[in-house]
């Protein structure tokens, strides 16, 4: 085993261990957060009247981390963005974290694509800042898709439970605290936190927009318009709600039925994307040297970024031929 095999093994054996030491800290530390904003809440929500000072001070706090989470957080641009897509995502993470998750990442592929895989440097840093950036990135746009789409499968629900405590004499306050305590993940926290904010001095009208910016979904926003509408105008409310429960159950279902109809054409591009990737890796099993190659002659970089250039632009135009806005 090569010096330089064994240093790269050392140094990324050592930062991973930091990186866990790091973690574990932000743990305890979030958790003390999460209780004193427990407490502050229990306060506003009838326990005893919410102190401003201990309020604000929680607000504060509520983004801070470790030393090591902190610094990295400092790097990262348009934090305000990355917060929101960690909140709509359901992460209870800080950027920091999410920041040192991104940098361990990084050094991870790049150990990997530059000891297992042989690539020269230029080349290893490159792809494993791709990785390191895009890797965490995506994921956490894969983990909102889903939990919108969670949310759009229950809201008709929620707004069901709603319309019946409408009908039977609650107030809208407390058909929303309703769903809240009533409703599972992602509905159950949203209308909770919509709860909170009237409770705190908020209005109905800023707590709905509020939570509408936060979950960023059109179904939402058509909620907000009703009840703020409603408010303005009178009228029933039990019975506005009751149509938009129905709309919003025609426009999943009409969701479905093209999700439905473009399936193969989905499956074929999910199948022919594939194909190289999958190819390469069995070249690369059976003959290692003829496909490395490709990563040591600047003729093979033109190839390659060529190749994932076309696919990109194929897979872009496949994913725009079966998408519709409904």
């Amino acid at each position: 085993m090569s010096g330089g095999l064994i240093i790269g093994i050392i140094f990324a054996g050592a930062f991973l261990v930091l990186l866990f030491v790091a973690l574990a800290i932000g743990d305890g530390a979030s958790r003390r957060r999460q209780a004193r904003i427990d407490k502050v809440r229990n306060r506003a929500l009838g326990r005893g009247a919410p102190d401003a000072e201990n309020t604000e001070s929680v607000k504060r706090k509520e983004g801070e981390s470790s030393s090591i989470e902190r610094f990295l957080a400092s790097l990262m641009p348009r934090r305000d963005v990355l917060r929101t897509r960690l909140s709509r995502a359901g992460l209870q993470i800080s950027a920091g974290r999410y920041a040192t998750i991104t940098v361990g990442s990084l050094i991870v592929a790049f150990v990997v694509l530059r000891i297992l895989f042989g690539l020269s440097l230029p080349l290893a840093g490159l792809a494993a800042l791709a990785v390191g950036i895009l890797g965490p990135h995506m994921t956490v746009g894969v983990m909102i898709k889903r939990r919108l789409a969670r949310f759009n499968q229950l809201f008709p629900e929620a707004i069901d439970l709603m319309v019946r405590g409408l009908k039977s004499g609650l107030p809208i306050s407390e058909t929303i605290n309703n769903v809240g305590q009533e409703m599972p993940e992602p509905i159950g926290p949203e209308f909770r936190a919509i709860t909170d904010g009237i409770r705190l001095g908020a209005t109905l009208d800023e707590a709905l927009w509020d939570a509408a910016r936060r979950i960023d979904m059109a179904e939402f926003r058509f909620f907000a318009i009703s009840l703020s509408v409603q408010r303005e105008t009178g009228g029933n409310l039990a019975e506005t709600l009751n149509n938009l429960s129905d709309i919003l159950r025609k426009r999943l279902t009409m969701r479905l039925k093209i999700k439905a109809m473009s399936s193969e054409a989905r499956a074929s591009a999910y199948i022919i994307g594939s194909l190289p990737f999958i190819m390469f890796g069995i070249l690369y099993l059976m003959n290692h040297d003829y496909v490395m190659r490709l990563f040591h002659d600047p003729r093979g970089f033109m190839l390659l970024g060529g190749g994932l250039l076309m696919m990109g632009l194929g897979s872009a135009v496949m994913a725009k031929m079966v998408r519709f806005e409904i």
